[in-house]
């Protein structure tokens, strides 16, 4: 039993009970005799003193509910004293607090949810742009689950051809051509690392996508992070060197997040603690999709290709997207038609044109597509990988098929981790105590 809604003073809060005996605790403390199943009933909530509270009151049985079990959720005004009181009368008639995640848990153990779609329900909670909350709908309808069933059956296919031979093994009976196994093995390898590979766009999705600000002291860097925020979130002044250390905030802009990062102006100083903000800037830049190369537009544009040179030759930034950004444009009457963007971050000038630059770089994901987001489903996938590449190996070496099994087995398992086939308590405890009370 827990209080489901948020904490606080509310227009309405829901009092979840779940387990055998929901229903009947329930009653004891409505004045109401029945519940209809799946019907909102308005009634009263006592305890042995009075009326504590008028309630809707609604009955899920068991198997059609949430958690799979008998279910009885009760919507009470918002008052923390009226919460409270129902949560104190149902604990002294027997009910016990839920933990954290512990109604998700309970739908997993009941198979209302493989594990993927439990993680992607905390997800759904957690979702505060558009794109994050089509990702995490389209995961709980269960499009990634059902692609991990359909590479699981495919591995158990392998594995029964491999030990229906062991069963034979005295007959020297081959029941599948090896060559087409390890055609077989590759295909599988070949999808879950295509799966893999989107990680990297699910989990920006998820947790905003990195850019970097980066360019000399004085281009206007942190003017253009306060221009993009909206907000004066980074000190400007006219004085070189005044961002020492990396500042990082978010922004959304068409239902995509961004991670903005601004810099230490790139120059040599013999200042230590600049230098070490130019050594962070390189940090910035490594972990970064978009790097935002900000020049002053009265500078010779001659200067400008320098720098990025110097860039590019220093700065690991192969695969990564670079925009040269011209600020301080309301200086010039004349912008040139090199100048990749220009804008004035000080006039707000050009700010939701270069906005829309990175949505468009970023790109709308089709989130009806499997897009992975889970770091420990990533690191799985991995290590089924891993395994698979070594049965592509005993099947070319003509290995014993039962130590080829093995490894297959090995595969199994760790894709049963992540739908939850596979799960020990620490695991799932990991997982489920970063729910919240209630869910």
């Amino acid at each position: 039993m827990a209080i489901s809604t948020p904490r606080g003073v509310g227009g309405v809060a829901v009092v979840r009970l779940s387990g055998p005996q929901a229903k009947e605790l329930a009653l004891r403390h409505l004045s109401t005799d029945t519940l209809a199943p799946r019907h909102s009933h308005f009634t009263r909530f006592s305890d042995s003193e009075g009326m504590i509270d008028e309630v809707l009151a609604v009955w899920f049985p068991a198997p059609h509910s949430y958690t799979g079990e008998e279910m009885v959720e009760i919507s009470c005004h918002g008052s923390l004293y009226v919460q409270q009181a129902i949560v104190q009368s149902l604990l002294d008639d027997g009910a016990r607090l839920a933990e954290a995640g512990e109604f998700t848990l309970r739908a997993f153990t009941n198979g209302k949810l493989n594990l993927s779609q439990a993680e992607a329900v905390a997800d759904l909670i957690d979702a505060v742009t558009p794109a994050q909350h089509r990702l995490a709908v389209s995961q709980l309808r269960g499009g990634y689950a059902q692609t991990l069933r359909e590479l699981r059956q495919q591995l158990l296919d392998l594995t029964s051809l491999l030990e229906l031979e062991l069963d034979f093994s005295q007959e020297d009976v081959e029941f599948a051509d090896r060559r087409q196994l390890v055609r077989l093995v590759d295909t599988l390898s070949i999808r879950i690392n295509e799966l893999r590979s989107t990680f990297q766009q699910g989990n920006a999705l998820k947790r905003g996508i990195p850019v970097a600000i980066v360019g000399r002291p004085n281009a206007g860097k942190s003017s253009l992070l306060n221009a993009l925020l909206n907000d004066n979130r980074a000190i400007v002044s006219p004085i070189p060197g005044t961002t020492r250390d990396t500042i990082e905030e978010t922004f959304t802009a068409d239902g995509v997040t961004f991670r903005i990062i601004d810099t230490a102006g790139l120059r040599r100083s013999d200042d230590p603690l600049e230098a070490m903000g130019v050594r962070r800037t390189l940090a910035a830049v490594v972990q970064s999709d978009i790097i935002l190369f900000v020049y002053d537009i009265t500078e010779p544009f001659s200067q400008v290709l320098d720098d990025v040179q110097e860039i590019q030759d220093a700065y690991p930034i192969k695969g990564k997207h670079l925009f040269l950004v011209a600020n301080k444009a309301d200086l010039v009457q004349e912008i040139k038609p090199f100048h990749h963007i220009a804008v004035s971050a000080k006039e707000s000038v050009g700010i939701d044109r270069l906005k829309g630059m990175l949505v468009k770089v970023a790109g709308q994901a089709n989130t009806d597509d499997v897009i992975l987001t889970n770091a420990r489903h990533y690191e799985a996938l991995g290590r089924v990988d891993q395994a698979l590449r070594q049965v592509a190996l005993g099947l070319q070496t003509s290995l014993p098929s039962d130590l080829v099994a093995i490894d297959l087995r090995d595969a199994l398992y760790h894709l049963g981790t992540i739908t939850g086939e596979v799960a020990n308590d620490e695991v799932l405890t990991n997982i489920f105590s970063r729910f919240c009370i209630g869910k």
